[in-house]
């Protein structure tokens, strides 16, 4: 292996019901299709050099999904990014491709900042519903996991919950109401999504939409100082200008 890019890409329309596992398919393809040298393990079975950092939930839209590759010759990570974006389907979209410099991408996630559509919901019963959920010093949510349900705590876990005005965050959604939740969670074990902060509301407020809500994932990062989600590949970028120098 002579390269590492790392590469952010999106779950767009109808392509965020694409599982993990059917986006990791259809990435090898197109890694195939655009003739990308990807390196691969050693032993009986080779695997191509591809790790993944905290994707999300299948149904959710995603504008911030983080992988790294491992590659046999070097390339121009935008020709790179060119090529798999025209190999993948509308929908899942390859939006930045960089060299990385050193160190883990996950080491540099460590939070997420998410959009929430809650269409036929008005902002007042939208604010009663967060103001009862932040104010509590605990909700407990209950989650099915491989080990089975599970009992834990979604507020914890939430750096910041708000309802923003509509023209804030343009949406898809045409129903009328319809609020909108800024969210920013940190990531923790187990992981807090969208869908447990919305089981959280349910709890405390008795928050049910009539309509199902359309969650998107906007950043993964680490949290900054300021409570916004800083850019895992920037320090890449710093590197390579560096590297240039």
């Amino acid at each position: 292996m002579v390269q590492r890019i790392r590469i952010r890409y999106a779950k767009r329309g109808p392509l965020r019901f694409t599982s993990h596992r059917d986006f990791a398919r259809a990435f090898e393809r197109a890694l195939r299709r655009a003739g990308v040298p990807i390196a691969f393990s050693q032993g009986f079975t080779p695997h191509p050099k591809i790790s993944y950092a905290s994707a999300a939930p299948t149904g959710v839209a995603s504008e911030a999904e983080y992988l790294e590759i491992g590659l046999r010759e070097t390339v121009d990570p935008v020709e790179l990014r060119l090529a798999l974006d025209a190999a993948l389907s509308p929908g899942l979209d390859v939006l930045d491709a960089v060299v990385a410099s050193g160190g883990s991408l996950a080491d540099r996630i460590d939070a997420s900042h998410w959009r929430i559509e809650l269409p036929e919901v008005g902002d007042a019963v939208a604010r009663a519903a967060v103001t009862a959920f932040t104010s509590a010093s605990e909700v407990l949510v209950e989650r099915m996991t491989k080990q089975g349900r599970r009992t834990f705590d979604a507020r914890g876990a939430v750096h910041r919950l708000e309802v923003i005005e509509v023209r804030e965050a343009p949406s898809e959604v045409t129903a009328v109401p319809c609020a909108i939740l800024d969210l920013v969670v940190r990531q923790v074990t187990p992981s807090v999504r969208p869908d447990d902060v919305l089981a959280g509301l349910r709890v405390v407020a008795d928050l049910e939409p009539p309509v199902s809500p359309r969650a998107t994932r906007l950043a993964q990062g680490t949290l900054t100082a300021q409570g916004d989600v800083a850019d895992p590949l920037e320090a890449d970028r710093v590197g390579a200008l560096i590297g240039e120098r």
